[in-house]
């Protein structure tokens, strides 16, 4: 009697190991799957922003890149944001790095993944343009600044619409009690707001992947390191302010419950 139970209890315990087995995620999709997703994401991205630049219709002024980029990120963020996080941009992961949101072991990948997909991006908005339309766009790099006096503006703008659009990110996103099912909506239409607000003091690049993609295809570097300095200070801004004040209980590191 006492055998047979033995024999049951052993069979049990090797039924809720293989249950466990097959609820813990592939080595596969716990980390090179998220990099293959910020690739594929931020090459789809940069792609449709690089192309509604150079692209843009005479008349139509920022609105049609400002359209182009919002949805675009919408989207890619609504179908790919589950394996992902759907960030797509350095200064996103950075963020939810900071507030607990992404494993710091993946932030170096993720954000080589996003650059490449970034210089992926850009090179087939070249392939499918004319030369003369790239040429003219200068391959939808950052050309807004042109003269030194500009850069305090610009790096203050691109601080300012980086923090508010990665606010969106980890509050609709990551924030438990905040979270929302229309974040990648949300997201999308900061994208949308800041390069209509501020596109035309900075460019309202916002996502150095996006600078830097552009930047390879047609060897465009003047004012690059802009691009990186005013979104990544914007992306540790907000992860103080997140961690500090208005994140979650989870997430905030004082004035919550022992």
């Amino acid at each position: 009697m006492c055998e047979s139970k033995i024999e049951s209890m052993k069979i049990k315990e090797k039924d809720l190991e293989v249950r466990y087995d097959l609820y813990q995620p592939h080595w596969y999709e716990r980390y090179l799957q998220p990099c293959v997703v910020e690739l594929l994401g931020s090459a789809l991205f940069i792609f449709i922003g690089c192309l509604s630049v150079i692209e843009n219709v005479e008349g139509v002024g920022r609105l049609q890149p400002a359209l182009a980029h919002g949805l675009a990120l919408g989207l890619t963020i609504a179908f790919l944001g589950n394996i992902s996080g759907g960030h797509f941009n350095p200064a996103v992961s950075l963020a939810a790095m900071l507030i607990g949101g992404l494993n710091y072991m993946m932030l170096i990948p993720y954000c080589i993944s996003q650059l490449c997909g970034g210089i992926i991006g850009a090179a087939l908005a070249k392939a499918v343009s004319t030369e003369e339309r790239f040429l003219n766009a200068s391959g939808a790099a950052f050309t807004t600044i042109g003269e030194a006096d500009q850069v305090s503006g610009a790096v203050v703008a691109e601080t300012i619409m980086t923090l508010f659009l990665v606010l969106a990110v980890c509050m609709g996103a990551i924030n438990e009690k905040t979270k929302s099912p229309l974040a990648p909506f949300c997201i999308g239409f900061t994208v949308t707001v800041d390069i209509l607000a501020g596109g035309a003091i900075s460019g309202a690049c916002m996502n150095p992947a996006r600078a830097f993609g552009p930047a390879v295809m047609s060897n465009y570097w003047k004012y690059q390191w802009v691009y990186w300095l005013g979104p990544l200070a914007g992306s540790v801004i907000a992860g103080i302010l997140i961690r500090l004040l208005i994140g979650d209980q989870k997430i905030r590191l004082f004035l919550k419950h022992p």
